[in-house]
């Protein structure tokens, strides 16, 4: 499959008939929005728009939003039309946060390394107790903020284990890199989120190690292909390991007014 067919097939299956746990899924002319009922935020993760219809889309997305008093993203990507749709939702009040790369990976045609046993000491965790290990590293790594972690991925390891799996890799007892992996029914992606490790371990193979152990249940599980989001650091790295880029992708945040 060629990387224009596959993103056809991500947008269909991961952005349009995609349903997400404790969210409200809802379809209306122009976009596909998902409503939290729980932790987070809203998103508006596809949209059919063009230069005429686009701003008044665009502030009744704001308007719905500030309504039920709930925050959202904007997920674009580079193919969304209009092709200034990101210069329209700065205009109307957006933040950006940094641009991102889809990468995919064919899993049948992975690297023969990665379906080799991991060595190092990596753990698929299932007590939501420790994803404190995993809010260490990510703050550590990006010294910010990750205190939804814990209530958000807390949820679905005990309400939804099947659409969830979190590993840690560890140096004696000490979280070094943490990521997870979701799944979806009816979809043939899986998707690799949260991959870091700490700056003094980076270099010793822990990132490799999480990933082989995610792809390695994603194959068990028949899943096709794996996607990320990748940042400038973590594009390099899939690369190398047969990561397809796909499109550029930038999220844009509404914070609600108070």
């Amino acid at each position: 499959m060629n990387p224009s067919e596959l993103l056809a097939l991500h947008d269909q299956q991961q952005r349009i008939a995609i349903q997400y746990r404790n969210m409200r899924r809802e379809v209306t002319p122009h976009v596909i929005r998902h409503v939290t009922l729980k932790h987070g935020e809203g998103i508006v993760l596809y949209s059919q728009l063009n230069a005429a219809n686009a701003d008044q889309v665009i502030a009744e997305q704001i308007a719905y939003f500030d309504q039920i008093g709930q925050n959202f993203e904007w997920k674009t990507y580079d193919h969304d039309t209009p092709i200034d749709l990101k210069d329209r939702l700065l205009a109307h009040g957006f933040q950006a946060e940094e641009p991102e790369a889809l990468l995919a990976l064919d899993i049948e045609t992975a690297p023969a390394f990665l379906l080799e046993p991991v060595t190092h000491d990596v753990r698929r965790i299932t007590e939501p107790d420790r994803l404190a290990d995993v809010q260490i590293v990510q703050e550590s790594v990006w010294s910010e903020p990750f205190g939804w972690i814990k209530p958000m991925l807390g949820d679905d390891l005990a309400d939804d284990p099947d659409h969830l799996s979190v590993y840690i890799a560890y140096a004696g007892d000490k979280p070094v890199s943490a990521a997870w992996i979701t799944f979806h029914d009816h979809s043939q992606f899986a998707g690799l989120w949260g991959g870091s490790t700490l700056a003094e371990y980076r270099g010793r193979g822990y990132y490799t190690a999480l990933l082989a152990a995610r792809l390695q249940e994603a194959r068990r599980r028949g899943v096709r292909f794996l996607v990320i989001d990748a940042s400038p650091m973590s594009r390099p790295i899939v690369e190398k390991y047969g990561f397809q880029f796909l499109i550029g992708t930038q999220p844009f945040k509404w914070q609600v007014k108070k």
